[in-house]
């Protein structure tokens, strides 16, 4: 019985064996193939063949995965195309492909894309195909965000991370507070990015003026700018989510009910004022003790600011310039210091535009790149139309002059680039008309301005 069992053994072994080898050796004509199916599946991805590749790429992906790196970047585009042109079990199939692709992309190679790029790119698949929930979108990117923020590029992920908690918020889901804190730590991720594309902007546009630019230069400024025009466009829509959330009647008893746990928190502190401070909630005695407790914590620039308003909204002038020039003169970074300047400038505003305007120049001095400023200033221009000029014609040339820094803020910051180009055709349609300058006979002219706006334009050429 044993001599049976031992010759039984001995078979099995042998045919597990030959079925080994032969499983090996499969594997690695398959392996052999790669490159012939790579070459195929290249040639038409190039070309967006997209159904031609399919079938040569996924030989390629199913059997040598990390053969190389494009199996990963033709293999979205080939299912990208997939997924758009089939519908059903089929569509479905090829999602989950895709979402398996973005994990293995990582897997493969790890220092090609990032955490928060691989979250992003599945859960916006998801999402684009109805396939996930508020809660689901949030969560997936809210990791993306708070564990690899500086990867996390995707100006429609950002939006779609905030609205899916505006949504859970209003489904009664998630706390106001927490609306609040990714609003702002959504905000400044869009600034800080925003920042770094204009530095590079204002840099290009001294070239380009200068006639220096190269054609790779000139092609980088258009990248660059539509990348500014898109956080312009994203920061807009995440404004109109928030809506009326932010008002002083939701703001103020949420800070007085959050106050005594809070209250030694700098940057809750800090987030809190500046929040009452651009909805103008001034009034409120919880501004008062918020910006107090902050400038007992941390005698900043910003509490300066604050302290300035409320001097000024009280009939301090005196006090107010004093305060605002310790705000100006304590902050050191120059794009910190042009917003405090800004601000400044827009809280003149309604005072004297003159000084309003004064700060608003001087704002762009510490940061040319302040498109705010520019804007600011074009508004105080054609505000004043009726204080400079003696005749109706250069009372309403004056808004030349508005248009033109209204198109020097979009030109510098091209996330005001819709805002720009609607103020300044807002102004053109002020200005005088084609009539009014062929009836006064002022083409090609100059009209100077001897109000506080000084300087002058040169009328158009009919």
């Amino acid at each position: 019985m044993k001599k049976k069992l031992y010759f039984i053994a001995i078979a099995f072994i042998s045919v597990m064996g030959v079925s080994y080898a032969q499983e090996t050796a499969a594997a690695t004509v398959d392996k052999s193939e790669c490159s012939n199916n790579f070459q195929l599946y290249a040639q038409d991805a190039k070309v967006k063949n997209y159904d031609a590749a399919y079938g040569p790429w996924k030989k390629v992906y199913d059997v040598c995965p990390d053969y190389h790196q494009a199996n990963f970047q033709y293999g979205e585009r080939i299912l990208k195309h997939k997924i758009k042109n089939t519908s059903g079990a089929e569509k479905t199939e090829f999602i989950n492909m895709l979402l398996g692709l973005y994990d293995n992309y990582i897997k493969y190679y790890p220092t090609k894309t990032s955490k928060a790029e691989v979250i992003i790119d599945k859960q916006l698949l998801k999402y684009d195909n109805k396939m996930s929930t508020d809660e689901e979108d949030y969560a997936a990117l809210k990791t993306a965000f708070t564990e690899d923020r500086a990867h996390f590029k995707s100006v429609k992920a950002l939006y779609l991370y905030f609205s899916s908690l505006v949504d859970l918020h209003k489904a009664g889901k998630e706390e106001l507070q927490t609306v609040f804190d990714v609003y702002d730590d959504v905000t400044e991720k869009i600034e800080e990015d925003n920042k770094a594309l204009t530095a590079k902007i204002s840099t290009l546009l001294a070239k380009e003026d200068a006639g220096t630019i190269t054609k790779k230069e000139a092609n980088n400024l258009r990248v660059y700018s539509a990348n500014s025009g898109n956080y312009g466009k994203v920061s807009a829509s995440i404004d109109s989510k928030l809506g009326d959330l932010a008002n002083c009647e939701n703001l103020i008893p949420l800070y007085e009910k959050n106050f005594e746990a809070k209250q030694n928190d700098l940057k809750w502190v800090k987030r809190a004022v500046g929040r009452m401070y651009s909805k103008d909630c001034l009034d409120s005695p919880m501004f008062k003790k918020l910006f107090e407790k902050q400038l007992a914590m941390e005698p900043s620039a910003s509490a300066y600011l604050y302290s300035a308003s409320l001097k000024l909204k009280a009939g301090d002038s005196k006090g107010a310039l004093s305060d605002f020039t310790q705000a100006s003169e304590l902050e050191t970074d120059p794009y910190k210091k042009a917003d405090i300047l800004y601000k400044i400038a827009a809280r003149y505003s309604r005072i004297s535009k003159s000084t309003s305007y004064k700060y608003a120049n001087k704002s762009l001095q510490a940061n040319p790149s302040n498109g705010k400023a520019y804007l600011l200033m074009a508004s105080l221009v054609s505000s004043s139309a009726n204080d400079c000029g003696s005749t109706k014609f250069e009372k309403l040339a004056v808004n030349w002059k508005a248009a033109e820094l209204a198109r020097k803020a979009g030109r510098v910051d091209p996330s005001l680039g819709s805002t720009a180009k609607s103020a300044a055709s807002r102004y053109l349609q002020r200005a005088p008309t084609k009539t009014d300058i062929f009836s006064n006979n002022m083409q090609g002219k100059t009209v100077s301005f001897k109000c506080w706006v000084g300087g002058s334009v040169k009328v158009p050429n009919l």
